[in-house]
């Protein structure tokens, strides 16, 4: 039952540093500051895309198809 334990508790305790949950705050962003530049502006170019994925999931960036006159799409007089 020993070895049971002690082997379930080193896997727990190797899923959590592996999957980014251990009890100290590692650090997200390189110490390098070339390398931590780039990682910051691939963080905020996917943050900034965000509002555009949301509009589109909702189809929020469409025209709304409620008016009378026809907005896009086949053939019009």
């Amino acid at each position: 039952m020993r070895k049971l334990l002690g082997a379930l508790t080193l896997m727990v305790a190797v899923l959590a540093l592996g999957e980014g949950c251990a009890p100290v705050p590692l650090p997200h962003y390189a110490a390098w500051a070339p390398l931590r530049t780039e990682e910051l502006l691939v963080d905020s170019e996917n943050m900034r895309m965000i509002g555009q994925e949301w509009e589109r999931f909702w189809f929020l960036d469409q025209p709304s198809h409620l008016t009378p006159f026809r907005t896009h799409g086949g053939l019009g007089p």
